[in-house]
């Protein structure tokens, strides 16, 4: 299973996301980078795979477009989320997989034919629309993504614990590559992913405070049979 180390962009800067209040968001704190300089954060974090939401561009207030190529100049993989609210929002650059979330292109899914899809929660529905999870991935069958995120925003950031029923339900209503992000703790919580099926995790709080060791992250993979 894949993992990804989570990177939240705000004027700047690497920032620490918790249940979505993104007002509130302050410069990451971790045990392996003395900066929040998104540079040379990934340099000292070392990361294999990166997901990065440059919340700037999602919500309307500028962009981090010219930094990403530095970033991705420095680890194998980055799924971007910058807010896509059309095909005409991706970019092509290499090693950058585009993210097209449910939270801003709700209305536009059917015109992609390409890219990372993210099935956007809160409270455990589908944002915009409020509907059920497991519904929502079923009907993603028919796109044509190269893989899903299950992203649970309003538990980024917490470390409070998954839900094996939810996630097995959700594993199951869709058959391609599957991830999870939100509320990772612990390793156990990775096994768990791991042995449900999931294809990939994003994680961050448990790795900057230690919890998850870093090693993880910078081999990009988790076995729980290693």
């Amino acid at each position: 299973m894949n993992l990804y180390l989570a990177i939240d962009l705000k004027s700047g800067k690497v920032v620490h996301g918790k249940s979505g209040m993104r007002d509130q968001y302050q410069p990451v704190s971790s045990l392996h980078a003395d900066t929040a300089e998104p540079i040379r954060f990934l340099e000292q974090v070392r990361p294999r795979y990166v997901y990065i939401a440059d919340l700037d561009r999602i919500c309307g207030n500028g962009d981090h477009d010219a930094l990403i190529p530095a970033l991705a100049e420095r680890t194998e993989c980055i799924l971007l989320d910058r807010g896509c609210r059309g095909p005409d929002d991706l970019l092509d650059i290499p090693r950058v997989h585009m993210i097209i979330g449910t939270e801003t292109a709700a209305d536009a899914l059917e015109q992609f034919s390409e890219g990372v899809l993210s099935v956007d929660m809160y409270q455990n529905l589908v944002i915009p629309w409020k509907s059920d999870p497991v519904t929502f991935l079923g009907s993603c069958n028919k796109y044509a993504f190269e893989m899903v995120i299950l992203l649970d925003i309003g538990k980024v950031g917490t470390r409070n614990g998954l839900d094996m029923g939810f996630l097995s339900a959700c594993r199951a209503a869709y058959a391609g590559p599957l991830l999870w992000g939100g509320g990772i703790s612990s390793d156990e919580d990775l096994v768990m992913l791991e042995r449900i099926g999931y294809d990939g995790a994003i994680v961050a709080t448990a790795v900057h405070t230690g919890i998850i060791p870093i090693e993880y992250i910078r081999g990009g993979v988790f076995c729980s049979s290693q």
